[in-house]
């Protein structure tokens, strides 16, 4: 008999890293934080300067809000929307421009 054949294997579940999160791992926190501020902040916003009936205005809010509150509930990559603008605005400022010297690229 081997020494491996008494070794024992115990696999890891998926979800072993969900701990800090909301809805059984679904929803980070930071992610559930930004999605509420964004929804209320553009919903009061909506709400003030939509001159129409209150029923337009509820409709237009729940075609404009419930995508966006999913979107930032869910994140991009991982990454909560304001990781993600962080990481787009420092790619923007901090790129290389490559230059031609001699037929080569540097």
């Amino acid at each position: 008999m081997r020494e491996t054949d008494n070794e024992i294997l115990y696999s890891i579940p998926p979800n072993y890293t969900d701990s800090g999160k909301i809805f059984g791992g679904m929803i980070a926190p930071r992610n559930l934080v930004e999605a509420i501020l964004l929804v209320l902040a553009l919903g009061f916003i909506e709400f003030k300067l939509i001159p129409m009936s209150e029923t337009v205005r509820i409709i237009v809010m729940a075609l404009t809000l419930l995508p966006l509150f999913m979107v930032a509930l869910i994140g991009i990559d991982g990454d909560s929307l304001l990781q993600r603008l962080k990481h787009v605005f420092k790619f923007m400022f901090n790129k290389k421009k490559l230059k031609r010297k001699e037929g080569k690229l540097s």
